[in-house]
């Protein structure tokens, strides 16, 4: 039976062709799909066979480059600040225009679901004051306050012990406080002009979801006890439209290592040289891809290392040795699927919790965003001569190749009771369910 669909997508780099490809998912399965997203995701959108809506309200950007940028992360050295302007920036400010657009979507086109960005809060407002049921999409590792899990953020490994768990105890205190803070005046506002009650957290708001669709293997995150609304379901691994073409390997015998940091402006010009660099020194074959923002023309690079302003990542890693990347999780992903080991220089954002998860399955190793050529290249070099990183690359690999069916995914998202009504996850204790390891 087809359904009637509605996504409401913000762009978060990494995070477009994994949740777009969910709405490709549903439309060559017969469904009804329109998607709300910035014009930065309109290529995209039009090429899975939705019907792409601009964003009139919430926050649309036409590109990633920095001028585009609604505040500029990269100058905030201080964490409590970054975290603050991005509350600000991504969650509150756009809450109502997000509000509002979806609200009009809804009356419009009367979906029986609505698939909503994890940042998209005034969204999920909009589906819950309509009555329509929500899921939230997560394409990367859980982010949200749960036992057993650390602190979202400074990139800790699980608690051992007394210390640890206190550890633990002090820092999500703090991060709750932070966040709670910078995001319920404005959340509450905007739920109390659309009918709603206020919630006591700033998760209250996702916990509302029907369900919160992680999408990743559960194997790679850290076992905790979720709620009851969460499903692991697996990554979606589709290339970004901006990726695709032709590709041969560079001349040579040398290991090949693939560069990759973000798709989004994190100033990360200078790190890719020094890790340029780095492989030069090493006498590598390195294949350098800036993404959509960086001029590769900003890069010299040695003999040896190859600069690209793209290319299709499946195909690179067939060929591959070792990636080295600032730590999206969709660059993580598409290396251990390919049983393929990394070396982590997290930028910001989920980068440094998912760089925690690499070192304990011991898949690679992280250094820091500003570490020296040298440095970079004893990292390198460590995880290319140790066969036990590409074996733990290939377990990792393993699961999530299993998970990344679309059976598990589309199980969830087609599982609509068309006499459901939101609110009801909500009042949804959690089950004690344990992830695995």
């Amino acid at each position: 039976m087809s359904n009637t669909y509605l996504f409401a997508l913000t762009d978060g780099g990494g995070t477009v062709a994994p949740e777009v490809g969910v709405a490709r998912r549903l439309v060559e399965r017969g469904h009804r799909v329109a998607v709300l997203a910035e014009d930065s995701m309109g290529p995209a959108v039009t090429a899975s066979g939705a019907a792409f809506r601009p964003w009139r309200h919430g926050l649309n950007r036409p590109s990633h480059r920095p001028e585009h940028a609604p505040y500029r992360e990269w100058e905030l050295g201080s964490p409590p600040a970054l975290v603050r302007e991005m509350i600000n920036h991504l969650v509150v400010r756009p809450a109502s225009g997000y509000a509002r657009d979806v609200t009009e979507a809804i009356h419009a086109d009367r979906p029986g679901l609505v698939l909503v960005s994890f940042f998209a809060f005034g969204a999920m407002v909009a589906a819950e004051a309509e009555g329509v049921p929500f899921d939230v999409l997560m394409p990367n590792i859980y982010p949200l306050p749960a036992p057993g899990l650390p602190p979202f953020g400074p990139g800790l490994r699980p608690a051992r012990g007394p210390a640890g768990r206190l550890r633990d105890r002090l820092v999500g205190a703090v991060s709750q406080r932070m966040w709670d803070r910078s995001t319920l005046p404005g959340l509450n506002a905007v739920r109390a002009a659309h009918g709603l009650a206020p919630v006591t957290h700033y998760q209250d708001q996702v916990h509302r979801a029907r369900r919160e669709l992680v999408m990743t293997s559960a194997e790679f995150d850290f076992p905790a006890r979720l709620p009851a609304g969460v499903r692991y379901v697996g990554p979606v691994l589709d290339e970004p439209v901006w990726a695709a073409g032709p590709w041969q390997p560079p001349a040579g015998d040398a290991p090949l290592v693939l560069v990759s940091m973000s798709s989004t402006f994190q100033d990360q010009a200078d790190c890719l040289r020094r890790v340029a660099d780095a492989l030069g020194s090493l006498s590598l074959r390195g294949l350098v891809t800036t993404g959509p923002v960086i001029d590769p023309g900003r890069l010299t690079p040695p003999p040896g290392v190859t600069v690209v302003p793209a290319a299709p990542h499946g195909e690179v890693l067939r060929h591959a040795s070792l990636v080295v990347t600032h730590g999206g999780h969709g660059t993580l992903v598409k290396a251990f699927a390919a049983g393929v080991p990394v070396v982590v220089l997290p930028h910001g954002r989920d980068q440094a919790d998912n760089a925690a998860r690499v070192v304990q399955h011991g898949a690679g190793l992280s250094v820091s965003r500003a570490a020296k050529p040298a440095k970079i290249a004893a990292a390198v070099r460590q995880v290319l001569d140790d066969p036990a990183y590409r074996r733990s690359a290939a377990r990792l690999g393993a699961a999530l190749r299993r998970d990344a069916g679309d059976g598990r995914l589309m199980a969830e998202v087609e599982d609509i009771d068309p006499g459901q009504r939101q609110g009801t996850a909500a009042a949804r204790a959690t089950d004690g369910r344990r992830v695995p390891a």
